[in-house]
């Protein structure tokens, strides 16, 4: 159970280093944090200062919280998340989620990159995510629940807020960007997956698979918070291209599609 005393903590201290009370929030995936960059105003804190943040070690994530503007919005950024493949429990990697609620955020935005499932799809695309599976078997809200920060029995018929996906396709229409639409499936790693289980994957109806995303999503939707996901493609899934995989391709296909990420959520967040 994620501790009040703890969640004010981390507000108290926050609220120490800026004024700005931001009502938008972004998780950025791996390759993804230049995004953090455009923002206006920015006061930058490292997760290492803030109290009860954990520190993740994947390549391509920053480590650092920005509140910063753009337009009349205020918003928060997570440049990197905490990932449960590296030891972290759902409760840490989960837990700056329950900080943006205390901070006044209304609306996230959980960015990741993955791998395509679906056979249909291409390397560089962005999909937005309509719905996903959870292969994980495990779930952030299990354990005693605190009436103070949400119910206990969640539904979770419209994780993704159909009105905010909404909003993304047509400034994705106007900007002239192909986005897809998808499933995506929550795999634990730190492996990627094997041919038969992208297969399996494939049956059970996912159109994209990842390590991260679905817990956040879960807790923020736990929160009242509106939420809604965008992954970065930036590989096909093990067993559709005779080659393996590598954390080096994710980088340079999130690189290669930077700007286009970039316009997109930009224009997205002037309009929430």
């Amino acid at each position: 159970m994620h501790q009040t005393d703890d969640i004010l903590e981390s507000l108290k201290f926050i609220q120490e280093h800026t004024d700005l009370k931001p009502t938008v929030g972004i998780i950025l995936g791996s390759g993804l944090g230049p995004f953090a960059d455009t923002l206006q105003n920015a006061v930058r804190i490292p997760y290492s200062a803030i109290p009860h943040f954990a520190k993740s070690e994947a390549v391509g994530h920053a480590n650092e919280m920005v509140i910063g503007t753009i337009a009349d919005k205020t918003v928060v950024a997570m440049k990197g998340r905490f990932h449960y493949y590296e030891g972290f429990s759902l409760e840490q990697v989960t837990f700056p989620v329950r900080v943006m609620k205390a901070l006044g955020v209304e609306k996230l935005i959980i960015t990741n990159a993955c791998g395509a499932v679906n056979k249909a799809f291409n390397p560089g695309d962005l999909m937005l995510i309509t719905d996903h599976i959870n292969l994980t078997a495990a779930n952030p809200l299990m354990g005693p629940n605190n009436p103070e920060l949400g119910t206990r029995f969640l539904d979770v018929s419209e994780v993704y807020n159909k009105s905010l996906r909404q909003t993304i396709k047509d400034v994705a229409q106007e900007q002239g960007v192909s986005l897809r639409e998808g499933v995506y499936a929550w795999w634990t790693g730190p492996t990627y997956e094997t041919p038969a289980e992208i297969r399996m994957i494939r049956t059970l109806g996912a159109d994209a698979v990842g390590m991260s995303t679905v817990p956040e999503a879960l807790v923020a939707h736990h929160s009242q918070i509106k939420t809604v996901g965008i992954s970065c493609l930036t590989n096909m899934a093990c067993g559709i291209l005779d080659q393996p995989l590598s954390h080096d391709e994710v980088i340079e296909t999130a690189e290669r599609v930077k700007s286009t990420f970039l316009n997109l959520v930009t224009e997205v967040i002037k309009r929430f």
